[in-house]
């Protein structure tokens, strides 16, 4: 394309006239951003082509990632980065007059996800591709994204997510490559001339998968492997059918428009039966697309069907795609005529599960009226499927009805869909060591003990390309010119920093780019919320999905605390502190919208008095998101890791503010135990009650949240200005849900019980940052030893110990 500054700018120069008719002295930034994207993506279709046509060439395993969720961000910057181009580019457009960030900024983000599901799915799909190895994502091309998040009076709004609003440069619409999915209609077995049973599915609705794939550039190489995304469009014959069943042609749009919708937001509210069906038809939607896509990826190999597993990894984020299953066994038997053996046993040795949570209401559960009537021939192999399971579990525990009652996929008008996972799966993983020792010595005990050979754990990562190296370019320069550039192929090398740890040259360098980062982020608040902060405040940062197991509520708590003791106290001086919150609650998720309320209350008051203005802040960052993430993890100070302990399946977020210098408070729970056994009890702050602790709470019932209150005088106060007249108040019973939650309804998430530990760690925290050779020496213990949390490590375990797989892609 293009090896050097001058003959990108003419190769951009000639893309704005050629596409747009536009010189570059008349280019607006949306029209460089573009010219660029069009340029950058000409190169990368090229080796696109010839990695997909090395993958057919090898018949090498490939791995087909299903997830409901890829937050993949702004792909500008992370292609050039990847590409090795991202300063030539940077260079050459400033000596045109453009700005890369500036234009960085006209992508909108990918409406793609929400949280760390996506987050960590994005990830791996970076390091599959970085690391050459043949493996792609199936997801949905959703028409809006989760949504878009505006605070009004301190109240979250909800407003579509528009991100498709302008063009998405990215991807390419590839309607050759679309399948059928069928919902609803009539199934019948029939035996045919030869004995074979048959089934016929009739009077289905039918709805076109048309595929849009988008790149993924592997750094450093020539390998492109591709995000596919499926959108949902209505099939004019099924219109037409309808219509005419219906009498009424008018109903075209309106028909057009239902099946339309189940491609249009990600996870429809299911508080209510329409909601439900159309959760269960999206989940549907994307599994049968996709297994159909990988099953005739693989009869262009034309190779025999019982090696499909030799050839194919099908690889289950969580429970949403748990139809995986019975869809490849429909698709073995019902399209290519195989018994019920051998399609189990290639189903069984094809697919593989990702565990994400202990929390009971994300293992999700479908009524069976709604599986059967929306999928008859998916419920008649799932049905099948349970059958034989507890048919060879009574064979092995003959008269043992509760643990056949317990590990049943179907039981109590319910269908387990990680439960179909796992009796589906050749392999289950956890993704941190204390998530997956939960799941097989409490959560998923019983199975455990029925399929110990198939658990194992994956500890999470994250690409360190994207969130170091890309979102961090002054951190990533120090370190690479103080231990040379390896660490970024091998970020284990990051090690080497630990010669460093007492040495006040480089820890006074690496404490002048925090604050720099620091600055830029003070900056762009004042500049998106209108919030003038101190950069030389420690920025304690808690940006995640809001739940109520994430504890923002003790967050805020805690700041009502020290708000409290400032206005009572004249001779108390605290360490100032910036508190930055960011994060989006579930539209029907009625108390985590009340939190939101309360943090603004809260920042409201804070804020607005001088007497505790100049030593504390509050900073609420509407509309959360992955580019604003890259924005904020290099300046903060704190990490805010805080879930109730046995809650967090692993986190990322932990991962990505460790690299970046951040140090973590956090209880024991999920990865954070594994970030304390790298960096030890002197650069982490740990507080609170540990997992066994809270399992045993849950398990004896012995915790009482009203004898907390009654016993500490903080937490009394604290929770009374909730209900009672107070600055927080006003008389008003807006928080009352609140303080019902923690006295009423016990506290479920012990937010209250750990509230002492937390506020005295907060305050060793501040003791703490006084000492800034300290704290700089803390801060690059943790980058250090970060490396070990590269989405890179973790993939090549999964490709070594569950898919099987080499690297086959084009590599330099």
């Amino acid at each position: 394309m293009f090896s050097n500054k001058e003959d990108f700018k003419q190769a951009f120069s000639e893309r704005l006239q050629t596409d747009l008719g536009k010189k570059v002295e008349s280019a607006s930034e949306v029209d460089a951003y573009r010219a660029l994207g069009s340029l950058v993506k000409d190169e990368m279709n090229r080796n696109w082509l010839k990695t997909a046509r090395q993958y057919e060439e090898s018949k090498e395993k490939q791995v087909y990632y299903f997830s409901m969720e890829f937050l993949i961000g702004r792909l500008l910057g992370n292609n050039l980065l990847n590409m090795q181009l991202l300063s030539l580019v940077k260079e050459g457009l400033e000596e045109l007059g453009f700005s890369l960030t500036e234009l960085e900024e006209e992508e909108n983000d990918a409406g793609l996800g929400n949280g760390g599901l996506g987050r960590l799915a994005a990830c791996f799909l970076d390091s599959l591709a970085s690391l050459g190895y043949a493996g792609h994502g199936y997801g949905i091309r959703y028409k809006y994204g989760m949504f878009d998040q505006r605070i009004i009076d301190g109240y979250q709004v909800e407003l579509p997510d528009r991100w498709l609003a302008r063009e998405f440069v990215w991807e390419v619409r590839r309607p050759d490559e679309a399948v059928e999915v069928r919902f609803g209609g009539e199934v019948d077995m029939v035996r045919t001339k030869a004995g074979r049973l048959e089934c016929h599915h009739d009077h289905y609705e039918q709805v076109r998968a048309i595929p849009y794939d988008v790149p993924v550039v592997g750094y450093g190489n020539d390998t492109v492997n591709t995000l596919r995304l499926w959108s949902a469009e209505a099939t004019d014959h099924d219109t037409l059918v309808k219509a005419s069943k219906d009498d009424d042609f008018n109903n075209f749009l309106e028909h057009k428009r239902s099946l339309e919708e189940i491609s249009e937001f990600l996870y429809p509210d299911d508080s209510h039966e329409d909601g439900k069906r159309l959760r269960l038809k999206q989940e549907y939607f994307l599994v049968s697309a996709g297994v159909q896509s990988a099953v005739r990826n693989f009869e262009r190999l034309n190779l025999p069907l019982a090696s499909f597993p030799e050839h194919a990894a099908l690889h289950i984020n969580d429970t949403h795609p748990a139809l995986v299953i019975p869809e490849l066994m429909r698709i073995l038997m019902d399209d290519h005529g195989l018994g019920w053996e051998e399609a189990w046993e290639i189903t069984q040795a094809s697919v593989s599960y990702t565990n994400h949570t202990t929390l009971s209401e994300a293992l999700e559960t479908w009524p069976v009226g709604l599986v059967r009537s929306l999928l008859p021939r998916i419920y008649m192999i799932i049905d099948e499927i349970n059958e034989r399971f507890c048919q060879s579990l009574w064979e092995k525990h003959p008269g043992d009805f509760d643990r056949i009652a317990s590990l049943a996929i179907v039981a109590d008008g319910f269908v387990k869909m990680a439960h179909l996972s796992i009796v589906g799966s050749h392999s289950i993983n956890g993704v941190a060591k204390l998530h997956t020792d939960i799941l097989k010595k409490r959560e998923m005990k019983i199975f455990y003990d029925t399929f110990p050979e198939r658990f194992n754990n994956k500890t999470n990562g994250i690409t360190h390309r994207r969130w170091l190296l890309h979102s961090n370019e002054p951190l990533s320069k120090l370190i690479t010119d103080s231990i040379g550039d390896q660490w970024i192929q091998e970020p284990e090398r990051l090690e080497d920093l630990m010669q460093f740890k007492s040495d006040r040259s480089f820890l006074k360098e690496l404490n002048g780019i925090k604050q720099q980062k620091k600055e830029e982020l003070a900056d762009f608040i004042k500049g998106y919320a209108g919030i003038q902060i101190d950069p030389a405040s420690i920025f304690d940062v808690q940006i995640k999905r809001l739940h109520g197991y994430k504890r923002q509520l003790l967050n805020a708590l805690h700041i009502m605390h020290l708000y409290n003791q400032l206005k009572t106290d004249r001779r108390y001086k605290m360490t100032p502190r910036t508190f930055i919150f960011g994060a989006k609650a579930a539209p029907s998720y009625h108390f985590a919208k009340k939190v939101i309320k309360l943090i603004h209350t809260v920042a409201d008051v804070v804020n607005n008095d001088p007497a505790v203005n100049n030593q504390m802040k509050v900073v609420f960052l509407p509309n959360y998101s992955v580019s604003l993430a890259e924005k904020i993890i290099p300046a903060t100070n704190i990490s805010e890791q805080i879930s109730t302990a046995s809650k967090e399946a692993s986190g990322t977020g932990n991962m990505k503010f460790m690299m970046n210098g951040a140090l973590t408070l956090g209880t024991m729970d999920g990865a954070n135990v594994e970030i304390h056994e790298l960096v030890g009890d002197d650069h982490i702050y740990t507080f609170g009650l540990s997992s066994d602790e809270v399992l045993e709470y849950y398990k004896n019932g012995h915790y009482s949240s009203r004898q907390v209150y009654e016993q500490d005088d903080r937490v009394r106060h604290t929770l009374d200005q909730l209900i009672h007249y107070s600055p927080f108040s006003k008389g008003e019973t807006e928080f009352q849900d609140i303080y019902d939650n923690l006295i009423t309804f016990n506290d479920e998430y012990f937010v209250l019980k750990d509230f002492a530990s937390y506020i005295d760690t907060q305050a060793r925290i501040g003791k703490d940052y006084k000492d800034v050779n300290l704290w700089n020496k803390k801060s690059l213990i943790n980058i250090a030893r970060s490396g070990k949390f590269s989405s890179d490590r973790t993939i090549q375990e999964y490709a070594s110990d569950i898919w099987k797989i080499q690297p086959t892609g084009i590599l330099k």
